[in-house]
């Protein structure tokens, strides 16, 4: 059923006499390729509703399936380094706006790293109120600084992070997918030179046809491929927009300098 407050509603699971039932042992569940936290504080009704953003003016707690249904850490969490460089540089954009003041800046600055290390060395623990990687990563940022690490926040909405992450994420791959893809074209252009004798049986309908050179053969391929660096290399403009300094729906209330972050991102 869903409770109503404030014309926000909550899927809770209730009994016949509206009592909340407790989950069954069946709905408990684990985030797939981390490792989920089973301590009695996590699974405590208090802990539940402390990370979630969007739960500020709900009356009960949100149905284990509701939340499994809206975790995106499952696969979001390949985007823990962009969700760390991305805080570094928007704490910055907040220390210069007057927001924050140095020392917070150095303490969160030093978090965030930590939280990184945690990732690396695949010790970060994943609680079961985790909903995506940047409700993880400032959770935890908390739990190692304290108070300075929730004005991390400030002006800012997982709208814009989500955006942020992802064009950077996806900003870094285009580098390291073309730089393999001319690496094989190289490798490719030089096989080509050194076997061109090598003689091979051409085909076309799946019938043998002309005789070609095992060369000419290959750099059909690496033409082709060469065609999809082009493309590659067009969407990188397109991807480079920082949606950073955005908020949730029409821009920053604090000044943040949007061209500096912007410039210390790569975009």
């Amino acid at each position: 059923k869903a409770q109503v407050r404030g014309g926000t509603s909550v899927f809770c699971r209730k009994g016949r006499r509206g009592r909340n039932m407790k989950p069954s042992s069946s709905s408990r569940f684990g985030v797939v390729g981390v490792r989920a936290s089973s301590s009695p504080a996590a699974a405590s009704s208090k802990d539940s509703k402390a990370n979630k953003l969007w739960g500020g003016r709900f009356t009960g707690e949100t149905d284990p399936l509701m939340h499994k249904y809206n975790q995106s850490l499952s696969y979001d969490q390949r985007m823990w380094r962009e969700d760390i460089d991305g805080s570094v540089v928007y704490a910055k954009a907040l220390c210069k706006s007057g927001i924050i003041t140095q020392e917070e800046l150095d303490s969160i600055t030093k978090g965030l790293e930590a939280v990184a290390k945690e990732w690396e060395t695949d010790s970060f623990i994943i609680e079961a109120n985790d909903e995506d990687i940047h409700t993880a990563n400032e959770r935890r940022l908390v739990e190692l600084i304290g108070d300075p690490g929730k004005k991390l926040h400030t002006g800012r909405s997982r709208n814009d992070q989500v955006a942020t992450d992802g064009r950077l994420w996806t900003m870094r791959k285009l580098q390291i997918l073309r730089q393999d893809l001319r690496t094989f074209l190289r490798i490719a252009g030089e096989r080509a030179e050194e076997e061109c004798d090598a003689l091979m049986p051409g085909f076309t309908h799946l019938q043998p046809a002309q005789t070609v050179r095992w060369s000419h053969w290959l750099l059909s391929h690496c033409f082709a491929l060469q065609r999809d660096d082009e493309r590659l290399r067009d969407m990188i403009p397109r991807v480079a927009r920082l949606p950073l300094g955005s908020g949730a729906l029409a821009g920053n209330p604090f000044n943040v300098d949007r061209v500096s972050m912007s410039e210390e991102l790569g975009f």
